[in-house]
């Protein structure tokens, strides 16, 4: 099976909407394929020009312009002195290969898919195996991570909070002390 694709970006041309994705190839940076669907353009990322281009990709600052039988994929790249790496020049693939590009392009999304879903099925029932509190944790910290960690973990609890009685013990509650609190002197030192 080939290896899968990714990452995704969408492209925009003009009104038309183009998914851009990379594939490991022959050469030694691997592919770029572009395609609207019916068509398929392809090019290599090779040369010393790997890194800024994956970079440039992964930031989707990519334009692309597209030519009779081929097509312009222009990377917005950080620092002048990534300029002779701007462009990459995108041949477009006869109709038997674009199928079976389109073919892979596909199956492999469906897979991955598949595999997603099975993740969150398992999460899911892991949720809801726990308690409801901890179900209801898990859920928030599996789907929105939570952006201060030291956030106190059942502020966001189902439960009402329970009132702290004058004179009961936080170390054992529902004890009430037996004497006074005192407190600490420093006075005395």
């Amino acid at each position: 099976m080939a290896e899968p694709a990714g990452p995704f970006h969408l492209l925009r041309a003009g009104p038309d909407r183009y998914l851009c994705y990379c594939r490991p190839g022959p050469g030694p940076g691997g592919t770029v394929y572009v395609t609207d669907a019916l068509e398929v353009w392809a090019g290599e990322l090779g040369g010393g020009c790997v890194p800024p281009r994956r970079a440039a990709l992964g930031r989707g600052a990519a334009a692309l312009s597209l030519g009779p039988g081929a097509a312009t994929l222009r990377l917005r790249e950080e620092g002048a002195a990534a300029a002779p790496c701007a462009a990459l020049d995108l041949r477009k693939l006869p109709a038997g290969e674009a199928r079976s590009q389109l073919q892979a392009l596909v199956f492999g999304m469906a897979g991955r898919m598949e595999s997603l879903e099975r993740r969150l099925e398992a999460a899911e029932t892991l949720a809801s195996s726990c308690s409801p509190e901890k179900s209801t944790a898990w859920s928030q910290q599996l789907f929105l991570p939570d952006p201060n960690p030291r956030k106190n973990r059942g502020a966001g609890s189902a439960l009402p909070a329970k009132r702290k009685i004058p004179g009961e013990s936080l170390i054992n509650p529902g004890f009430k002390s037996k004497k006074a609190p005192s407190g600490v002197d420093f006075e005395d030192s």
